[in-house]
């Protein structure tokens, strides 16, 4: 034994640590609460009677039985005070730790999924056979969608949703969807394959439900969960008419005005999100007049970021009844159903505050919206989960609500860019983003990088249209300012997507287009028709599709896909979904019903949302041929894991000799270099990449065929050839040694 006093001392090698780190060195993996059913009150068909009406007991108290709030505080009462509170760090995001849960996802949507004749959504994303195949292509995480009631209540019954199921009126499961036990058996069985179920929570807004209901009667503390202001009758003549057959009506500009001088209301916000000339013209809307349960007549007029339906939540209100609404929610997916992770839908849009001028209201970016994703994303943690959020505001943003909110974020830095890259075979912009969210300082490793989710292909481009309008980028050999370089991106895609070019893709109000991915690829390509695609069409689709699918995936971070990607599937001709485009909403083209394994020959879904076409066929017969799509991504994602680029960092986005090329060079948890180099081009490229990352001599090898690609030369720089559409995984590995000459 070494003489303590003599011997040399270590070396010590100071870090920064978290403080996680520095209170459970040596933590277990995160120990979620169990899941324990909730006692529930279900009324009798005898209380469900008389007028639907504030003076009627018997109503107010069903109303009350069917509310998130009244929910949220019996849950409270279940959770509250137990241990297992307390056994998980919660205080900062862990990205990386949400990343190895959850590498890989499967993003379903329940409107569009179909099933065996009378089996429901939620029984058949439960199904073995089904995560089998999902297993097998490498996916370690579902996505559900939202599932739990939505829509709105009149009277005594319920009304549909009017966004998808993004107007959340209930914690029960639509039957639409199925059961509360068929949820948790599907949770079940991703456990049994080392997977996780992510839910959905909705921060923002609710639908029009029992909780909106009972806040127009005034009833307790209601009316405290929304932006909502009672307006005196003196006043009632600056509100519009509610027409015959409505129960509420959207404020126009000139009311929006008079409302604000009045001092009720904050006024005109930074944008009017869905605005529709007559249907949606500002973010306020006026109630009919509704007799409270005091008796009194009252008029309100409530915030709406986005549909009439969707009531925005109050998170700054004296009785903090719409933040006990919303962690009741969350408690209640993790708790009570068991699910491993939440996406927080439109969690930017959560604090509003007057102009300190005359401009527009401030409602985007606001310290609000961080507090109380800190609380959502911290409130999960506690539990054991695993947030991520879909935040289309600037990069800034994303970072900011990164440091203290949500694990994970959607990747709203490279989406609008890849398909940019696409559609023009040119990858300038797409550098452009990566490198100013590197600037910002935002990890990519914290980015869920998805295909085609149940949205549009979003161009708005909010970094650049917003808070960095006026800086100046170089693009094209250019120096632009954000906005013209907004209006330059955008006017990229909706030439080479839409128009006569590609009729098929629909644009969707001021935000993207409404397309698949499919759709997009056959556009830039293009391909005027989608009618009678030849065999070669549809393999020049398939070799772009899995391009698209290798770039997301060959990165840090999260990979995600739909079942629309899995299928290949084609928009919906809009004369079939006539009636659900008639507000303008064209995103239900992107939306087609498509039967992943095979098992129904129905022609729409459970929701009735017609049935679409694949290009690629079921997952069973995919995965029994080694050429198809589904069999070549299974290689993909094997590569990606083998590797570790899900927990690497990006150290360097290098310019290129090609336009259509684009190299991502990471450190892999292990120490080595790796390289991503891909060709959205559909011409065969031989390109010279140059970074500083690269040490001269080392040998860059194929991780697949694990041959020598190239050398790297003193200049830090090497040569490679591609295909069209194309791309290869690269290690970067020392000098072979020489051989002895003696």
């Amino acid at each position: 034994m070494d003489d303590p006093e003599t011997s040399a001392a270590p070396e010590l090698t100071v870090e920064t640590v978290s403080y996680d780190e520095q209170r459970f060195p040596a933590r277990p993996r995160a120990l979620r609460m169990w899941a324990r059913r909730r006692p529930r009150g279900v009324p009798d068909q005898e209380s469900l009677q008389g007028p639907a009406a504030a003076d009627n007991p018997r109503y107010v108290e069903w109303l009350e039985k069917q509310s998130m709030l009244w929910d949220a505080h019996v849950l409270a009462r279940q959770v509250s005070g137990r241990g297992g509170m307390w056994q998980n760090p919660f205080g900062q995001p862990d990205p990386r730790a949400a990343v190895e849960v959850a590498p890989a996802w499967f993003t379903a949507y329940p409107l569009s999924f179909m099933t065996r004749p009378g089996e429901s959504f939620l029984a058949g994303l439960g199904d073995p056979d089904l995560w089998e195949a999902l297993s097998a292509i490498g996916i370690r995480a579902v996505h559900t969608g939202p599932v739990k009631r939505a829509g709105g209540i009149r009277g005594w019954d319920y009304t549909p949703s009017v966004d998808g199921h993004f107007d959340r009126i209930s914690m029960e499961i639509d039957p639409a969807f199925g059961t509360f036990d068929e949820f948790r058996r599907l949770c079940e069985v991703a456990h049994e394959r080392f997977a996780v179920v992510i839910d959905d929570i909705v921060p923002g807004h609710t639908g029009k439900g029992a909780d909106f209901r009972l806040a127009e009667m005034g009833h307790g503390d209601y009316p405290g969960i929304y932006h909502m202001v009672e307006v005196l009758p003196e006043h009632w003549p600056l509100l519009p008419e509610v027409p015959e057959g409505r129960d509420a009506a959207n404020l126009d500009r000139e009311a929006e005005r008079a409302l604000k001088q009045a001092g009720y209301i904050i006024g005109e916000l930074q944008r009017v999100i869905f605005y529709a000339p007559g249907v949606k013209e500002t973010n306020w809307t006026a109630t009919a007049p509704v007799t409270g349960t005091d008796g009194v007549q009252r008029r309100w007029v409530y915030l709406h970021y986005f549909k009439m339906g969707q009531p925005s939540v109050n998170w700054l209100d004296p009785t903090c009844s719409g933040m006990r609404l919303v962690l009741g929610d969350a408690v209640h997916s993790l708790t009570d159903i068991g699910t491993g992770g939440l996406r927080l839908d439109a969690n930017g849009f959560l604090g509003a505050e007057k102009s300190v001028s005359e401009g527009p209201g401030w409602s985007e970016g606001h310290p609000l919206s961080e507090a109380a994703n800190h609380l959502i994303a911290s409130m999960v943690r506690k539990l054991g989960g695993f947030t991520f959020q879909e935040l289309n505001l600037s990069i800034d943003d994303i970072k900011v609500t990164g440091e203290t909110g949500a694990d994970l974020s959607y990747d709203f830095v490279t989406r609008p860019g890849y398909h940019h890259a696409l559609a023009t075979g040119d990858t300038e912009f797409l550098r452009l983003a990566y490198r100013e969210a590197a600037r910002v300082g935002v990890d990519i490793a914290s980015l869920v990088h998805a295909l085609q989710n149940h949205d549009e292909l979003t161009y708005e481009l909010v970094h650049f249209a917003s808070a960095h309008h006026d800086d100046v980028y170089p693009f094209r050999g250019q120096e632009l300012t954000g906005t013209q370089l907004v209006d330059a991106v955008r006017g990229d895609l909706l030439h080479h997507l839409t128009g006569e070019r590609a009729p098929y893709n629909l644009v969707f109000t001021t935000n993207g287009i409404a397309c698949t991915t499919a759709s997009v690829i056959a556009a830039s390509l293009g391909f005027t028709s989608l009618q009678d695609l030849t065999e070669e069409q549809v393999e020049r689709i398939t070799r772009a599709h899995l391009l698209l699918a290798t770039f997301n995936a060959w990165q840090p971070g999260v990979f995600a896909l739909s079942g629309w990607d899995l299928l290949g599937m084609l928009p919906l001709p809009a004369e079939e979904v006539a009636d659900l485009l008639r507000e303008g909403d064209t995103r239900w083209i992107s939306r087609a019903a498509h039967d992943l394994m095979g098992v129904t020959s129905a022609r729409a879904s459970s929701s009735g949302l017609p049935r679409g076409h694949g290009l690629y066929g079921s997952l069973p017969d995919q995965l029994a041929d080694p050429a198809s799509f589904a069999s070549q991504l299974r290689q993909v994602l094997r590569l990606r894991d083998e590797i570790g680029i899900a927990a690497a960092r990006q150290v360097d986005i290098p310019d290129v000799s090609q336009p259509g090329m684009l190299v991502l060079v990471h450190r892999l948890p292990t120490g080595a270099g790796q390289l991503t180099v891909l060709n959205f081009s559909p011409e065969p490229v031989i390109g010279s990449v140059r970074s500083l990352e690269l040490p001269p001599g080392h040998r860059l090898v194929d991780v697949l065929s694990r041959e020598e690609v190239a050398v790297v030369d003193q200049l830090h720089t090497f040569v490679v050839s591609l295909e069209g559409h194309t791309g290869v995984m690269l290690l970067v590995e020392p000098p072979a040694e020489e051989p002895d000459a003696r």
